[in-house]
């Protein structure tokens, strides 16, 4: 089933101007989102728990006055803690388990807004669709048929559905921008360290995981970056402080640019035409703006770096499902994990130290190498597609068939994987479709702690040449 294109609601800030210039009320924000949320929510499976009474009472008492009050957001189930709601990463295994605390992202969330559930993940966010056999399949809004990507891909249908303007996201190789790309989002990742993780520091897998949120504007991911940005204590990874909000980057001249061009997926997967016509898309309109566009190539082994990512990952996924085991004092059951984590874990316990000191090494030596394309000589941002593949239907990333999921999903995340690694921002926006109807996105990426420029350059082209939103039938929060 495909919904009618066409205007949708406010973005986050319009309704934050109009609950705090009394235009409307924070309770009427809530009762409309709860009602949007009970109904596409059967249809979409975006929503797996909520708070609702939890909301109703803080809204009740009284919200901070910040910049964005009374405006509700989902969180997405992995990797982040809101207490009282269940922290079950998509897994059977620990289906039974609820947070106790909130992470920094939601405290900084809650103390600007409100939270009003969680969103649907796939298990350890090892996938590039949402479809946990814990919960079962997310459904995208553009078509039900299709897959919403992943991991952040239950966020990505709450926000492109209408339910909330804004959802929280995480991304380990592309798990807000993949999905940000399949639903017609604006899904950026930040540098390496803007956005603190406590209280789950997630072992080795830290330097590749980012937090921040879908949107249906630019202007929004910058507010929302505003809002969760900076160090909590102890952190061991730190971004440079930037030199003013990023909300106030949009709408600035970014100045003549000059934007390296990669068309088609670097390695050896081929890349579906849409994807390619879509970068040649926003080529033609950054050059139309007055930018410099050149065609540059990355250098890198992108199975070597693929490859490094897997293992960092796996480490990860090991030692989250030892611990697990070793709290309920008993051994893997064979229907706590899915097929495809199960072989996650199996090539966990095949590699050594040293391979995990290599893959971290390889992450590195893709920072520098990615980095070197930058500066005097180089270039200031590179284009590229977010993904290689167009988006396909549900059941084609099968969790149960490990044996077709591992060059399937690598696919999907070959754009976007290496600048998890490299630890440089980079932001998709919904700039194509395809034969289907359904969105592509294309990939801006610039320097570590160069978010500025990336939020700047996306505005232009947001104002330039509007993108489609989907028309769900309402009118308004």
């Amino acid at each position: 089933m495909t919904d009618s294109r066409g205007s949708s609601p406010r973005d986050a800030l319009a309704l934050a101007a109009d609950i705090r210039s009394g235009a409307t009320e924070a309770a009427d924000v809530l009762e409309q989102t709860i009602s949007r949320i009970k109904e596409l929510n059967p249809r979409l499976n975006a929503v797996v728990s909520t708070r609702f009474d939890e909301a109703r009472a803080e809204v009740e008492a009284g919200l901070p006055d910040g910049p964005l009050r009374g405006v509700p957001i989902l969180i997405k189930n992995l990797g982040t803690d809101v207490a009282g709601q269940p922290a079950t990463d998509g897994s059977r295994l620990f289906a039974d388990v609820m947070a106790t605390v909130d992470s920094t992202v939601v405290q900084r969330y809650k103390a600007a807004g409100m939270v009003v559930g969680m969103t649907n993940a796939p298990e350890f966010g090892k996938t590039t669709t949402t479809e946990p056999l814990l919960y079962g399949p997310c459904h995208n809004p553009w078509d039900t048929e299709y897959s919403t990507g992943g991991s952040s891909g239950g966020s990505a249908a709450a926000v492109a559905s209408g339910m909330v303007p804004v959802a929280h996201g995480t991304d380990g190789g592309g798990s807000i921008r993949i999905p940000s790309a399949m639903c017609g989002l604006v899904g950026l990742k930040p540098s390496r360290g803007r956005v603190p993780a406590w209280p789950n520091p997630i072992a080795l897998a830290s330097p590749v995981t980012y937090h921040h949120a879908l949107t249906t504007t630019v202007r929004d991911s910058a507010a929302l970056l505003d809002t969760v940005m900076g160090h909590h204590p102890g952190d061991s990874f730190g971004a440079p402080s930037p030199r003013r909000p990023f909300v106030e980057e949009v709408g600035v001249d970014p100045g003549r640019l000059r934007v390296g061009m990669i068309r088609i997926a670097p390695g050896p997967f081929p890349t579906d035409a849409a994807c390619t016509a879509a970068v040649d898309r926003a080529a033609a309109l950054l050059t139309d703006l007055g930018h410099e566009v050149r065609e540059i190539e990355l250098g890198l082994d992108m199975m070597e770096v693929l490859a490094a990512g897997g293992t960092i990952m796996a480490a990860q996924t090991q030692a989250q499902i030892n611990d697990r085991l070793a709290a309920l004092g008993r051994g893997l059951a064979p229907d706590d994990i899915e097929p495809w984590t199960r072989s996650t874990l199996d090539n966990a316990h095949k590699n050594s130290a040293a391979d995990l000191a290599k893959a971290l090494q390889t992450a590195q030596r893709t920072g520098w190498r990615v980095a070197e394309q930058f500066g005097p000589d180089g270039v200031d941002v590179i284009l590229l597609p977010t993904r290689a593949q167009t988006t396909p239907k549900l059941g084609y990333l099968d969790v149960t068939d490990p044996e077709s999921m591992g060059p399937r999903t690598s696919r999907f995340a070959v754009c976007t994987n290496m600048f998890n690694l490299s630890g440089q921002p980079a932001i998709s926006l919904p700039i194509g479709g395809d034969a289907h109807g359904m969105p592509v996105g294309v990939q801006l990426m610039a320097d570590l702690a160069r978010e500025d420029l990336l939020l700047r350059l996306a505005g232009q082209l947001e104002a330039t040449a509007p993108w489609q939103r989907l028309a769900t039938g309402y009118q308004g929060w």
